[in-house]
């Protein structure tokens, strides 16, 4: 089973965006979306940012991601 996991854009350069999952920086491609922007919050599947999510969904699923792992930087499964 895959799952995508919100984060938090920081920065963009060109079509890749350096997006904060619960504390881990990873790299997210956004080719498949339009109008990112820093501070944007994002659904992020296996390296691609799929979809736009307001601030309080995504907060919310990742206190959910961690009340069930204990860790959203231990869940690695949507990178």
């Amino acid at each position: 089973m895959c799952i995508g996991v919100p984060g938090r854009i920081i920065t963009i350069d060109g079509r890749m965006a350096t997006v904060d999952v619960g504390g881990a920086m990873r790299n997210i491609a956004l080719d498949l979306i339009d109008g990112a922007s820093p501070g944007d919050y994002i659904i992020a599947h296996a390296g691609f940012a799929i979809h736009k999510v307001d601030e309080e969904e995504a907060i919310k699923t990742l206190n959910m991601i961690r009340e069930i792992t204990g860790s959203v930087e231990d869940y690695d499964a949507a990178f």
